[in-house]
């Protein structure tokens, strides 16, 4: 798929797959480096549910570092986001074998249950893009992403109160699918499920979400005044995205960094 088609898949179905955005001969050790981090540092309450799941996963592991400003990436984030765009969140999500089906969701700010959520109804405007970046190969069997095409366009999602059962197959769902290295750009505002993974292999990624420069994610650190404000009016809970040591970032790719340089430590 070339550029011009992933502009128009996203668009219309609300995601595409680029493919070979890691390089062949790279995968297997940044997914080794992902697979080891998540298991050191992963929450314990994702892990019983079969899951592997790192929020601020840049300040463990920097292996995919030099990937997240790829050059034709960018093209796509920045050509339906605008100049400047920056990175949201980073999220290690793995798979484990015999993970359990997960709810259908829209991504933040659209998810409802958010504190810093855009309220539905909502417009039918692209603002986030959630990438995960295919370090196993996605398949039915291992736990692709589970997907609603079109779903994008809709101006709610299972999290809010429109009659949908989160917990229930939707008719026209598909699994996304993938070789390893290649990266699911998702509008986040497309109806999206964790896959039960089937297999007898982990399946490994890590979330990556880009906002356009203009988007407030200050709500997602630990400790901002934003997020004690909208967490103690609304009754909501919120992701969390901590910022990011300096000498972390200092060790980013110089391409990179401009991506971060919201997230550092004050």
């Amino acid at each position: 798929m070339n550029l011009q088609q992933c502009f128009q898949r996203v668009r219309m179905d609300g995601f595409c797959v680029l493919e070979n955005v890691v390089p062949g001969e790279a995968v297997a050790s940044v997914r080794e480096s992902v697979a080891r981090a998540t298991k050191e540092y992963g929450r314990e309450e994702a892990e019983a549910k079969g899951i592997g799941h790192v929020p601020g996963f840049i300040r463990y592991d920097q292996s995919l570092a030099s990937y997240l400003a790829d050059t034709e990436l960018m093209r796509l984030v920045e050509g339906v986001l605008g100049p400047a765009a920056r990175v949201s969140f980073t999220s290690a999500t793995i798979n484990y074998p015999g993970n359990s089906r997960g709810s259908w969701h829209a991504d933040w700010p659209f998810n409802q249950k958010n504190a810093g959520r855009i309220p539905a109804p909502y417009p039918d405007a692209l603002m986030h893009l959630t990438t995960l970046w295919m370090l196993s190969p996605f398949s039915c069997e291992n736990g692709g992403t589970l997907l609603v095409p079109g779903s994008h366009r809709a101006t709610n999602n299972p999290t809010g109160d429109m009659g949908v059962d989160p917990q229930a197959p939707y008719p026209t769902e598909v699994h996304a699918t993938g070789p390893a290295g290649s990266v699911l750009v998702l509008d986040s505002r497309i109806w999206h499920a964790t896959a039960a993974n089937t297999s007898d292999e982990a399946r490994v990624s890590v979330v990556v979400r880009y906002a356009p420069w203009w988007l407030n994610t200050r709500v997602l650190m630990p400790g901002s005044a934003e997020r004690e404000r909208l967490l103690g009016t609304s009754g909501r809970t919120e992701n969390e995205q901590p910022s990011l040591p300096h000498a972390v970032y200092d060790g980013l790719p110089v391409q990179t960094k401009p991506l971060f340089a919201h997230w550092v430590e004050d």
